[in-house]
């Protein structure tokens, strides 16, 4: 298939370098603080968290940059805020196409629509679909901006890890083309996607379901008039699959997801000819296009037991899978990566005690089991496999047509949405008429404020938002203001008055109608991992 005039990132963005660590005669290995395994989104992204935070970051990648395919595509709001917190969120949306409304069909039928994003007052948008290479190449350019300003990060291309000891330090044994070396390190985090080889190198292992489905991606390019809408169809009456979904990419490219059973021939399906007539059946006949991209997949709904193995811990698919219905694969590895590099920044700064990091484990192990629990109920409805289910999901279809109270039970993919973490840094709400939305553990909602938005003034540090009240002196930054409609709808509710303690990933930490410096502090010491 052609694939070079849609991908040219697919190359080498970090080629391969001989570096001092391999040249080291005496002494024993190199040390580094932190060592992230794998150059995927998710590993560049807490790299790059690190890094802006001033902790050395050493990233190790088998390959020597991105890949091709558009693969993981949309991503949602709050990982664009996200992205946005670490300066590359701009080019994101920007190069991304921007969504909020899906259609939902059962063969030529509408069943309904739905907005992702109904309310205005936000920076981000509700998805953008952007090829995961693109991602990457805004992540590396981000990188490099920052390493230019003193940032200690580096990548290491055709590094590979081939074998792993969780002594403390860890130790680690890295093949390149000039042969062999060691090192060492505090901490060492797996972003090594699905297959982790880290992951295998330990004796680890997921559990969970696999299921029995095949789906087939085809990247098209073409000039369309389809709107810029998630799609998905039950039963398509192009009856090129059982089920079907459509996402507009940039560049005039669509990404299409045809349902194909389980017992197929995975060659034969990928040859052209079977391709094309498959998207043939789709626009129908005289349509032009090219064939950009096209791949096979089977999903999983599976994740490891535990996050953390002493100074080793996993992030992203090396960790948990979940099928693409919904989009929570690379969204919630980047929240993965959101969650654990202000903890890991604190605890090698020595600002925070190494138990903290088994918070990250303990609310990112939490969030796996809301997005598997999701993702597998989609895949439930979406593939059914016994003849009870499939008769249920049907009679569902058929009732969605006519009548309102079916279509909430229509599912094909639940959207990602952020976890709220009710684990132990959440302290007990003390600001019972607040909304629920706000509670200790949810993310901030953004909003206006000022000549910008909530979310740009929070930045990565632990901040007091003061609502309609003064801040007492702690130490900590405050972002102070007066209420609007937005703040009160988001962060007041019935309360006149809101201190919230928010943490460096923008997760609320704590929230009162005010509070003391002491109240404050115990606050940010017990968000901090405190036991005492």
């Amino acid at each position: 298939m052609p694939d070079g005039d849609r991908y040219p990132l697919a190359h080498r963005l970090y080629p391969y370098a001989r570096s001092a660590d391999q040249d080291r005669d005496a002494g024993g290995p190199a040390h580094h603080p932190v060592i992230v395994v794998g150059g995927g989104p998710v590993g560049l992204a807490l790299a790059l968290d690190l890094g802006l935070r001033g902790t050395p970051t050493l990233v190790l990648d088998d390959a020597e940059g991105i890949g091709e395919g558009s693969r993981a595509l949309c991503f949602s709001k709050r990982t664009l805020e996200i992205a946005d917190r670490l300066g590359c969120g701009a080019p994101m949306v920007e190069k991304g196409v921007k969504w909020q409304v899906g259609k939902v069909f059962h063969d030529t039928d509408l069943l309904y629509e739905f907005d992702l994003l109904p309310e205005a007052g936000h920076k981000a948008p509700a998805f953008v679909n952007l090829p995961q290479p693109d991602a990457e190449r805004f992540l590396v350019e981000r990188i490099r901006t920052a390493i230019s300003d003193g940032a200690p990060i580096e990548i290491r291309g055709r590094n590979r890890v081939t074998a792993l000891e969780t002594s403390q330090p860890a130790r680690l044994q890295v093949e390149t083309p000039d042969g062999p070396y060691a090192l060492t390190a505090d901490y060492v985090v797996a972003c090594d996607g699905a297959r982790s080889p880290v992951r295998k190198m330990l004796d680890l292992d997921f559990e969970g379901r696999v299921f029995e489905d095949n789906f087939l991606i085809a990247d098209v390019r073409m000039k369309a008039e389809f709107p810029t809408e998630r799609w998905f169809w039950f039963a398509p009456h192009f009856k090129s699959g059982d089920s079907a979904l459509l996402h507009k990419q940039p560049d005039d490219v669509w990404r299409i997801d045809f349902q194909l059973g389980w017992d197929i021939d995975r060659k034969a399906e990928l040859s052209e000819d079977r391709v094309r007539a498959r998207v043939d059946a789709m626009l129908g006949e005289g349509v032009d296009y090219d064939l950009v991209w096209t791949s096979i997949y089977t999903f999983q709904c599976r994740r490891m037991r535990k996050f953390r193995h002493g100074p080793v811990l996993f992030a992203g698919d090396a960790a948990h899978q979940v099928s693409p219905f919904g989009a929570r694969g690379a969204n919630s590895g980047i929240q993965d990566a959101d969650n654990l590099g202000w903890k890991l920044d604190l605890v090698v700064r020595g600002a925070a005690p190494d138990s903290l990091l088994d918070t990250y484990a303990e609310e990112r192990e939490a969030a796996a089991d809301e997005n598997i629990l999701a993702s597998t109920r989609s895949t439930d409805f979406i593939t059914p496999k016994s003849k009870a289910s499939r008769m249920f999901r049907d009679a569902t279809l058929a009732l969605a047509a006519r009548h309102p109270f079916a279509r909430a039970m229509v599912n094909s993919g639940r959207l990602s949405m952020p976890s709220i973490y009710d684990s132990y840094l959440s302290m007990p709400d003390a600001l019972p008429d607040g909304p629920p939305a706000t509670r200790p553990g949810a993310p901030c909602p953004d909003a206006p404020l000022g000549d910008g938005f909530l979310l740009e003034k929070l930045g990565s540090k632990f901040t007091l938002l003061a609502i309609g009240c003064a801040a007492p002196e702690t130490g900590l930054a405050v972002v102070a203001c007066e209420p609007t409609p937005e703040l009160t709808a988001r962060y007041l509710g019935a309360a006149p008055s809101a201190l919230y303690l928010i943490r460096p990933d923008q997760h609320v930490a704590a929230r009162w109608p005010m509070a003391d410096a002491a109240t404050v502090a115990a606050a940010h010491s017990h968000a901090c991992g405190a036991t005492t």
